[in-house]
């Protein structure tokens, strides 16, 4: 989504709000398409005393795998958005500042990158998740695992006598 900031650069004090949707269903992210729901960006865009920043937030509703549990789970996350916007750069090393194109600022391109470089890498339901057995695969959140705990070796004929006495 593109905005000319025209009627801002030049006027201290100026703002430009914005707020839209964006459609990241079809984009997928680690082998999924976790955004079924359009991402609510909304913010403003400000001319203090000649710095323009862009200060806002991006909002969308995931559908994820948890990670240990292997179960489908629903969580909004929001991102936000703060920026410092220039038509050139001063000093070549200025990497915290975005540029125009011209008097335009693709803010649907800012939003959709500070979105995506913020999702997490793994995903839980719940951060006291138990996951699944490795043995037997039942989910530790919902029963308890029927498992025989393994016999150490070194042990293995004592247990061997335990079993023919019961």
């Amino acid at each position: 989504m593109r905005f000319n900031l025209q009627a801002i650069i030049h006027v201290p004090g100026a703002t430009l709000p914005f707020d839209f949707t964006m459609d990241l269903s079809e984009v997928e992210f680690f082998g999924e398409h976790p955004v079924k729901k359009p991402l609510s960006v909304s913010g403003v865009v400000s001319n203090q005393a000649g710095v323009l920043t862009l200060e806002g937030e991006a909002t969308a509703e995931l559908e994820l795998t948890c990670d240990r549990c292997m179960k489908p789970f629903r969580r909004e996350k929001t991102v936000p958005l703060h920026f410092l916007l220039a038509q050139e750069l001063e000093d070549e090393e200025e990497g915290d500042i975005v540029l125009l194109d011209g008097d335009e600022l693709d803010i649907g391109e800012l939003a959709f990158s500070a979105y995506v470089l913020d999702l997490d890498t793994k995903n839980l339901c719940s951060e006291d998740c138990r996951g699944l057995c490795a043995g037997c695969g039942v989910n530790l959140n919902e029963e308890v695992c029927r498992c025989k705990p393994e016999v150490d070796p070194r042990w293995a004929a004592l247990s061997q006598l335990l079993d023919k006495t019961e």
